[in-house]
Order: structure tokens, then C-alpha cells, then sequence
């Protein structure tokens, strides 16, 4: 089970620690204690409140640019394994991403709902990277 900090929460969501916390006070976001005995939250708590706030996703806009290649770090929030394949979406900040990847490979990489992740997207091909802790 995944354990974040307040602050690892809200860089993944892309939103301020205060938020957060206000969040933990409005009920909104379950929180825990962590190790050190700070305030913190479950991985699998942040994916369910990022699954509830899918629909609320802003629209990104227009942009002037493209990167040939991009990182973003975020939390998954759902995995479907079947025998051979498995989808895994993550929420990184505002943007929802899905991917799919062998069963191994989701396997190998320790992948659950409540991971911190990266997904490197290249193209129309997603990448899903696990970060240092």
C-alpha cells in the first residue's frame, strides 16, 4: 500500500498543499498517519477522489506548441487485468491518461491502484515508468 506526504498528494493532482488539507478538513480526502506520525494520505484514497473529480477535468485549451516527448508523473487510479493485456489510467494533474500494456508488465512493475507513476507519452503510445522513491 502506498503511503504520500501532503505535499507528493498535491504535486500529483497539481494543486496546493492548503488545498489538500482543506480537502482532509471538508471530509472530502481521507487522511493517515504516516510513519514518521505527519499527516499524510492513502495512494488508494488520493485515486478514488481523483476518479470522483473526472468529470470536473477543465478543458486544456489551445496551445502554440508541442513537445516531441513528454513526462508526467501522477497516481494510478484504475487497473483492468485480463490474461494477457491490462489497461491502467492514471491521473496526472488534470489530464487522464489510459494505457495499455501487457499483464507482465503491470505484474513486474508493481503497479496498483494508489501508485505513484510515470507516464512518458511519445506519439500515440504511453509508456508507464515507475519513479524513485
Amino acid at each position: 500500500m502506498t503511503n504520500l506526504r501532503i505535499s507528493e498528494a498535491a504535486a500529483l493532482m497539481g494543486v496546493s498543499d492548503d488545498t489538500v488539507r482543506r480537502w482532509i478538513d471538508q471530509g472530502r480526502l481521507k487522511s493517515t498517519r504516516l510513519d514518521n506520525g505527519r499527516l499524510g494520505v492513502r495512494g488508494q484514497d488520493l485515486a478514488e477522489l481523483l476518479r470522483s473529480m473526472s468529470a470536473e477535468t477543465p478543458d486544456p485549451g489551445v496551445t502554440v506548441a508541442v513537445s516531441a516527448r513528454n513526462r508526467m508523473r501522477g497516481i494510478v487510479t484504475r487497473i483492468v487485468k485480463d490474461t494477457v493485456m491490462a489497461q491502467v489510467e492514471m491521473q496526472a494533474g488534470p489530464f487522464r491518461l489510459v494505457s495499455l500494456l501487457s499483464r507482465e508488465s503491470v505484474d513486474e512493475l508493481g503497479l496498483e491502484v494508489g501508485s505513484v507513476a510515470v507516464a512518458s507519452v511519445k506519439s500515440t503510445h504511453v509508456v508507464v515508468e515507475v519513479p524513485e522513491s
